[in-house]
């Protein structure tokens, strides 16, 4: 191997620059660079050393135009939490960066119809690579064949198993909800309301399905419940309706944490005291959750680490390598100040 010592410096240094001065093929740089194991360690090393000592950028372009790809991760989505989507971006942008790509993001709508054909033309527009796909998105009918056809790789998250997807990044919100139920019925609550969220979303079929069903086996049912839309105002409103009751509940489960911080406003503006006369818990485990007052007992939702996983499966597929199998940690249950004893 020759010495760099004689060779270019800067920042204007080519890939036949390291090559010239490492003493190898410019393809043997390029595998290094794409981390290829047909590079024994000592060349790997030497090149490595090279490209350092070189101050040498690799293009983007040059790269991705050499290999077929763009190196751009889409990331699709229909989710106005803020909160939510921020710790999602983060998970992938972290994950995404560490192997040389970059994140795309791209709101689509609801409609089964139109959405599909929105992000069919995304992909096509953004030539992304392939694409990590967020619930409520993920679970609209025809997607995944879709993107199937169109052999883009996709990785999905889910509150359920969805076929199609080349994996999909599972987020058990029944137990969850369920562990919820169990809690109040504990803390001696049986009049209990539950405010969801859309009734087409397979996230908020699971939460109420796992929150009644966990009621049901201690012989307890809802006294109310109400659909939301994830939304703050669609949690106030279903409050309102529960807290102008004859008999009012002690205890409401609002399926995601926005909702939740409507039920504490609807709270606030009638006077009922929180904890002391109503139990308020939420779902997601947000920043929002430690922001209002009472800080408010939720289920804390691994966003970050989910969202880390699909893109280092979604890339180890992109690039035709074994998939790297990890499990996200547990959702739990995070007991905070808005929840307490039933009131006698």
């Amino acid at each position: 191997m020759r010495s760099t010592k004689d060779s270019p410096q800067g920042s204007d240094s080519t890939i036949a620059d390291v090559a010239a001065a490492v003493g190898v093929s410019i393809r043997t740089v390029s595998r290094v660079l794409n981390q290829s194991p047909k590079v024994n360690a000592e060349t790997r090393e030497c090149v490595q050393k090279a490209i350092a000592a070189l101050n040498f950028r690799p293009s983007m372009r040059a790269r991705a135009f050499a290999m077929g790809r763009s190196f751009l991760i889409g990331m699709v989505h229909n989710d106005r939490n803020a909160l939510v989507l921020d710790a999602v971006q983060r998970g992938i942008v972290g994950e995404a960066g560490r192997r040389g790509y970059e994140l795309v993001v791209h709101p689509t709508p609801m409609d089964a119809a139109a959405s599909v054909e929105d992000v069919l033309q995304f992909v096509r527009r953004s030539r992304t690579d392939g694409l990590v796909v967020l619930p409520p998105v993920s679970g609209i009918a025809g997607l995944p064949e879709a993107l199937a056809r169109e052999h883009i790789p996709a990785v999905a998250l889910s509150a359920l198993p969805i076929t199609g997807y080349a994996d999909v990044i599972l987020s058990p919100e029944r137990e969850a909800a369920a562990q919820v139920a169990r809690y109040l019925l504990d803390l001696g609550h049986r009049r209990i309301a539950m405010v969801g969220g859309p009734a087409n979303a397979i996230s908020a079929q699971e939460r109420r399905a796992g929150f009644v069903e966990a009621l049901a086996a201690a012989g307890v049912t809802l006294l109310d419940e109400a659909e939301g839309d994830y939304g703050f105002q669609s949690g106030l409103a279903a409050a309102e309706r529960f807290l102008s009751l004859p008999t009012a509940p002690t205890a409401i489960f609002a399926a995601n944490d926005v909702m939740a911080a409507g039920v504490l406003k609807c709270a606030g503006i009638k006077g009922i005291a929180v904890p002391q006369s109503l139990s308020v818990v939420g779902f997601d485990g947000s920043l929002l959750s430690h922001v209002v007052s009472p800080a408010l007992t939720t289920i804390w939702r691994p966003f970050g680490d989910m969202a880390r996983i699909a893109t280092q499966q979604l890339i180890d597929r992109i690039e035709g390598q074994t998939v790297t199998a990890e499990l996200p940690p547990p959702l739990r249950l995070v007991e905070a100040e808005s929840s307490g004893p039933a009131p006698a």
